[in-house]
């Protein structure tokens, strides 16, 4: 068995949940989602013995394209924090009624599918099929069931169609260049390049348009916040918690190794432009009414981090960002999560329209509590164990890239404590707020205790990765 099983699984998932009509959509979606996390334990079971689940076919003969899916380590990690958070969005929406939910909880599963192989694909063309595949559900999911003026949803939706696919684009030149040098995509081949320093500058930067718009990374974010906050809450779950892991991730796999010598030479601007994207999310977040939005630009700020610990070219810096993307994954589809609570009672994103829910609600209070404090990279949460690693990385390369760097745990704090007294404490609100229901509070509670397991024991997914993780550095060490 190998890592294909799990695409095929996601795939035949979305098409049953499409067939099964509405009124099963969600429970077959569920199912199928649920299917494909059992599935990825089991074969991450199998890596652990030693076995070898990757796959290699031929697929295309002229250009050379092969059918290269890569299971190690880093990629395994990525696949389960897809496969985990899948059925929790799903399982979190069904609280909600969607018009031809068909289509959209096979829209979802789709998604799921072409992330995953953006995940294992080794093969350059391949990698970038499954790149673009998963654009194209969350443009559906967005512009159909997605929140307020059809006008303005449908502008942020193809601002961040056409952002999206226009930088990656330059992403498909380089393949193309890259393949004309090797005569092959496979990545293992793309490596062993010996690029000028010309070539490599042109290749990383082009690299660069196509995860700095994912991610997003200053000043490429402008459409960011907009869909975040017009798409429905699955879609934003997805965006947030897996799609702009893609991006994060491919600097790692893709960027770095290719073109090596571009990344130390611009790694002080590259890390430079990730921690202004840290200050400004955190004190544009400081200034929103909206609470989505501010979610948005709170998830901006520590996606900056990520991507500057990325960049530092050193183990801890790469350990602590995935750390903190497996991390930052879970706690921003709790957050999302909890906005979602509130908008089914109050029908309302706006801050000044909440307020006193703590008085009716105390285990919905404690519960986004938990979430807050994880978010702020409160000692003993998972959170905490990704954004030291990260900022100790940062103070190798230089001591002042932590201290600015620091500024997301001072402004994170005040903003999201901030937001949780306007939300939640204050004068009792006229307005009756229900207590979290039982599929409500299983979400949460699942969501916490894998905070809360890995902030004690983070060995699991360190080891997990490491070996990984060398191996790229040698890569760019070469």
């Amino acid at each position: 068995m190998d890592v294909t099983t799990i695409l095929l699984l996601l795939l035949v998932g979305a098409i049953a949940t499409f067939l099964a009509g509405d009124k099963l959509a969600s429970k077959v979606a569920l199912v199928f989602s649920l299917g494909a996390l059992g599935l990825s334990l089991y074969l991450l079971n199998l890596l652990s013995q030693g076995a070898d689940i990757s796959f290699m076919g031929s697929w295309i003969d002229n250009p050379k394209v092969a059918l290269a899916f890569k299971a190690d380590g880093l990629s395994m990690a990525m696949i389960l924090l897809t496969t985990a958070l899948t059925p929790l969005i799903i399982f979190s929406s069904f609280g909600n009624t969607f018009s031809n939910a068909k289509s959209f909880y096979a829209l979802v599963l789709f998604m799921s599918f072409a992330m995953t192989g953006t995940f294992l694909a080794a093969d350059g063309l391949l990698y970038y099929i499954f790149w673009e595949l998963a654009l194209i559900p969350i443009y559906f999911i967005a512009l159909i069931w997605g929140n307020g003026d059809a006008e303005e949803r449908k502008k942020a939706v193809l601002k961040f169609f056409i952002y999206t696919l226009g930088g990656s684009l330059f992403m498909l030149i380089a393949f193309a260049y890259l393949y004309s040098k090797a005569g092959s995509f496979l990545l293992e081949d793309l490596y062993k390049l010996d690029l000028t320093a010309n070539e490599q500058c042109w290749v990383f930067f082009a690299f660069f348009l196509a995860y700095a718009i994912k991610i997003p990374i200053i000043p490429f974010h402008t459409w960011q916040a907009k869909v975040y906050q017009k798409a429905p809450t699955v879609g934003t779950m997805l965006l947030s918690g897996v799609m702009l892991k893609m991006g994060l991730y491919s600097v790692i796999r893709w960027q770095l190794p290719i073109a090596p010598e571009a990344a130390k030479t611009y790694m002080p601007i590259l890390i430079g432009l990730s921690i202004a994207g840290v200050i400004y999310g955190s004190i544009v977040a400081l200034r929103q009414k909206d609470l989505k939005k501010l979610l948005a630009y709170s998830s901006l700020a520590h996606v900056g981090l990520i991507a500057a610990g990325c960049y530092t070219l050193t183990l801890d810096g790469l350990s602590g960002a995935v750390s903190q993307m497996i991390a930052h994954g879970f706690v921003i589809v709790g957050l999302f999560f909890a906005a979602e609570i509130i908008f089914r009672r109050y029908e309302t994103n706006k801050i000044e329209d909440m307020g006193g829910i703590r008085s009716q609600t105390p285990k919905f209070t404690s519960m986004f509590m938990i979430l807050v404090l994880a978010s702020v990279a409160l000692p003993g949460t998972f959170n905490f164990v990704g954004e030291f690693t990260v900022l100790y990385s940062l103070s190798q390369a230089n001591i002042w890239f932590a201290v600015l760097g620091g500024t997301t745990i001072i402004l994170g704090a005040y903003y999201m404590l901030k937001m949780f007294q306007n939300t939640m404490l204050g004068e009792t609100n006229t307005r009756v707020f229900a207590d979290v229901t039982t599929s409500e509070a299983i979400t949460f509670i699942i969501i916490i205790a894998f905070l809360l397991f890995f902030g004690l024991y983070p060995k699991p997914i360190v080891d997990l990765v490491t070996p990984s993780l060398k191996e790229i550095l040698t890569n760019i060490n070469n």
